[in-house]
């Protein structure tokens, strides 16, 4: 039987492999300090396009749009969330996508808090 490590991380949403901490879900709520370091291993994985209700705030010309339907989905909502929640998660996601260049230890991967 095969160990969990060696299998690699499947999407629960799709069923295919994250085969990169730039796809993860996972990583980027960590990222954004929705994730606890100590829970990463406990939680299931997914692609972030997988959980829409999430990849819709990400703004980027790198990243394809999402939309989220339904209640949750950005059209939805009240323009100024939506637009302080496409800022905070766009931030986490570049962080995510420059985390492999820039020499950080797991523990330093989150966005900074910015005093309000």
């Amino acid at each position: 039987m095969m160990a969990k490590c060696d299998e690699g991380y499947r999407c629960e949403v799709c069923g295919r492999d994250v085969e990169a901490v730039t796809e993860s879900d996972l990583y980027l709520r960590y990222v954004l300090g929705e994730v606890p370091l100590e829970m990463i291993h406990r939680l299931p994985e997914r692609h972030i396009a997988c959980n829409p209700a999430l990849a819709q705030y990400i703004v980027d010309p790198a990243f394809p749009c999402v939309v989220c339907e339904g209640a949750f989905g950005k059209a939805h909502l009240d323009p100024g969330y939506v637009c302080e929640e496409e800022d905070r998660v766009t931030r986490g996601w570049r962080r995510l996508q420059s985390i492999a260049t820039m020499g950080v230890t797991i523990a330093e991967y989150p966005l900074a808090v910015t005093p309000e």
